[in-house]
């Protein structure tokens, strides 16, 4: 297992190397001068100058890259162009939404997906099995925008179950979740559709497998070889998709942040990249990339506790 992980950690740093390189030179070509966007198209060349030598950015690249890289590693994130506030602080505000939201949202996809794909695979080609497939396509081809602004109609402003956007923040977290509610459902059902369609074949393809036949020749009812033997085979590729879920739901929620108003890390770096600040979009991207590489990092690890033939391997 230690030989194992030390591999994935190895894995880990270098994917993260690669992953600074790539952004830092994406955001490196993107057109335009920050300095010049700051003080408008009417400044002088010589306050424009004056404020790229102020924000370090008449340095090479490679210094800059390494000045940056060396923040990172510090846990300094470098000051915002725009606000000229510390980017850490930055996204220390917004982290706090974004993150909770996420894992709201996965919570609700699990529950959600867990029980009707286990149903599907347990009554293959009957009724509920056509129902959950049904379900689960819809679910897959509606838009998040579209299922939110719906939600918001219905939900929000015409029953007012729940509130049609804005945070009040954590002082009372019946309102924070409350708040949180309709978003996180509103990214996790197509993410439940998702995961509820690969439970449902991954337990399929389980459950015709010869150590299935033994256990029900041993004496199990059906229910008790999906329990026993059948659910913790069927994981691995179930794990697969929480991971990648994960990693959608903190990075890629920037439109259902907007259409509800909320402060988070995808209405941070929409902002970012909208006014030039790129030390803030180099920051928020660098560790949404780290927070990716780190829950695929986790993903690996519970596989090689729930398969041992991957330990077995590894030795």
């Amino acid at each position: 297992m230690l030989i194992y992980i030390l591999k994935r950690l190895l894995s880990l740093g270098l994917s993260l190397v690669a992953a600074s390189v790539v952004i830092f030179l994406a955001i490196e070509v993107m057109p335009g001068d920050a300095a010049q966007i700051m003080l408008g198209i009417n400044a002088s060349p010589d306050a424009v100058e004056a404020l790229r030598q102020e924000l370090g950015l008449n340095l090479s690249i490679y210094a800059r890259y390494l000045s940056w890289v060396g923040g990172l590693l510090s846990g300094d994130f470098g000051v915002s162009y725009t606000y000229r506030v510390p980017v850490t602080e930055m996204i220390g505000d917004r982290v706090w939404l974004s993150f909770p939201m996420a894992i709201y949202a996965l919570v609700l996809s699990t529950l959600i997906a867990f029980p009707i794909g286990i149903i599907a695979a347990a009554k293959r080609g009957s009724w509920a099995d056509w129902l959950v497939m049904g379900g689960t396509q819809l679910g897959v081809a509606i838009p998040n925008f579209w299922f939110a602004m719906l939600a918001v109609q219905l939900l929000a402003i015409k029953y007012h179950w729940f509130s049609a956007g804005g945070f009040p923040g954590w002082e009372n977290p019946f309102l924070a979740i409350r708040a949180l509610t309709l978003p996180a459902f509103v990214l996790a059902l197509p993410q439940a559709s998702i995961l509820a369609r690969v439970m449902r074949s991954s337990l399929l393809d389980t459950l015709s497998e010869d150590f299935m036949r033994t256990a029900r020749a041993k004496g199990n009812t059906r229910r008790q070889a999906l329990v026993k033997h059948a659910l913790r085979n069927a994981m691995i590729p179930v794990l697969t998709i929480l991971g990648l879920q994960f990693s959608f739901l903190l990075a890629g929620a920037i439109i259902v942040e907007k259409i509800f108003f909320l402060p988070g890390i995808g209405s941070l770096i929409f902002t970012a990249i909208s006014q030039r600040d790129l030390i803030v979009v180099e920051s928020v991207v660098m560790l949404l990339v780290f927070a990716v590489i780190l829950v695929t990092f986790v993903v690996d690890i519970t596989y090689a506790v729930v398969d041992p033939r991957l330990r077995r391997k590894a030795r």
